[in-house]
This record gives C-alpha cells, sequence and structure tokens, in this order.
C-alpha cells in the first residue's frame, strides 16, 4: 500500500460504519453498550453520594438526640454538610447528563424507530448533533438546574428532616425560649434563626422556580400512567 492510499484510507475509516440505510449495525450495538455502561457507572457515583448523605443525617441525628446536653447546633452542622454533599452530588449529575443523554439520543432515533418503523426520528439531524457531541463532549445542564434536580429529588426532603429536628431541638428539650436556645455562642439566636430561614427559603427557590429543563429522559413530573 502506498503511501497516498494509506492516507485516503485512513481520511475514510468511520464512513459507511453506521449507514442509514443498514439496521442498527454491530458497531451502533457496541456503541449504545458502552454508554449504557458509562451511564450506569455515573448512576452509581450519584447513590454513593446519596447514601453517605443519609448516613451522616442519621448519625447526627442520632447523636443530637442521645442527650439533652448536646448542642443543638450540631444539627445545623448536619444542614451544612447534606449542602456540601448536594454540590458534589450535583456535580456528578451534571456528568451522569451527558453519557444519558446520548443514550436517550439512541434510544428515540435508533432503537425506537427499529422496533415502530411506522413512526419518524425524534430529532432528523440527530446524527450530526451526536457526531458534535463526541467531537467536543461539553456538559448540557447548569449547575443550578443539577441542584436544583437532586433538591427535587433527594435533597428538600432531608433538609426538611434535619430542620424539623432542629425544631424540636430547640423547643421541646430547653425551658428557656426557643429564640433564646437557638444561640451559638455569642451570635443571638434571632440571627441564627434568620439565617435558617433564609437557607430554606433559597432552597426552595432554588428547587421550584419555573424553568426550562435540559436533562434528558428525566421524569420531572410522577407521571406512572399514560392516558389512554
Amino acid at each position: 500500500m502506498t503511501e497516498d492510499t494509506k492516507d485516503e484510507t485512513d481520511r475514510d475509516v468511520g464512513k459507511g460504519l453506521l449507514d442509514e440505510e443498514m439496521g442498527p449495525s454491530g458497531a451502533m450495538a457496541h456503541l449504545y453498550r458502552g454508554e449504557i455502561h458509562r451511564m450506569k457507572y455515573w448512576r452509581e457515583r450519584l447513590d454513593k453520594t446519596t447514601n453517605w448523605a443519609v448516613i451522616v443525617m442519621a448519625a447526627i441525628l442520632t447523636w443530637a438526640f442521645s442527650s439533652p446536653d448536646n448542642p443543638h447546633y450540631i444539627l445545623l452542622i448536619g444542614i451544612a454538610m447534606l449542602g456540601v454533599f448536594l454540590t458534589i452530588e450535583a456535580r456528578r449529575y451534571r456528568g451522569y447528563d451527558i453519557w444519558r443523554s446520548r443514550v436517550r439520543t439512541l434510544q428515540e432515533n435508533v432503537w425506537a424507530v427499529g422496533l415502530d418503523p411506522s413512526r419518524d426520528v425524534a430529532d432528523p439531524e440527530w446524527r450530526e448533533r451526536l457526531g458534535d457531541d463526541y467531537r467536543e463532549p461539553a456538559v448540557k445542564i447548569t449547575a443550578e438546574e443539577a441542584i436544583a434536580h437532586r433538591l427535587r429529588r433527594i435533597y428538600l426532603p432531608l433538609f426538611a428532616i434535619l430542620l424539623v429536628a432542629w425544631l424540636v431541638r430547640i423547643t421541646a428539650f430547653s425551658p428557656e425560649s426557643w429564640l433564646q436556645t437557638a444561640a451559638i455562642g455569642m451570635i443571638p439566636g434571632p440571627v441564627i434563626v434568620t439565617l435558617v430561614a433564609a437557607f430554606f427559603l433559597g432552597a426552595l427557590i432554588v428547587a421550584c422556580r419555573p424553568r426550562t429543563w435540559h436533562t434528558r429522559g428525566e421524569l420531572l413530573e410522577e407521571r406512572l400512567r399514560k392516558d389512554e
């Protein structure tokens, strides 16, 4: 093989590999299997972060109520730690969405059409979009959207549990006024209550404000049954 022939062959590598006239080829099947594996790996990373958050929260709740002499602010430390886990999980969720978006593209435009050829592809330009994504991979959702998603799915209930536990701790376990009990060192109780309220209000706004969701293939609403 001459050098010119070799260069021409190198330029043509990949052409015809996934022809539109062909059914899902062996190469396409391997590509899909690889993306499923990557998506599963990042899904497991998300679950590990959630598991650690629940374990830490359970340990803090157990210690906080094990003795009336234990300080109430350990529950606020728990809220802060959950915030750290939320940030880590949101970052991992953005990575997870990269692989899931590719899987959804293949499912919608290859496998769905193969199972029901009477319907058109979901995105006529899916090949170009997927090719560009392989050439220049990029995160597809913002950090705020990722945080909002994880808040709605996991962390708002966890934050609510710690908030209720903290309110019980400063009201039912002290003969003093709950505003006085909420004080931490030299920081007055009203300031602490205001900061906690502002944090939870901000979390609710981020989680529930109207937005255009860019996550692919996520059940953002609990629609478990289609209308007949």
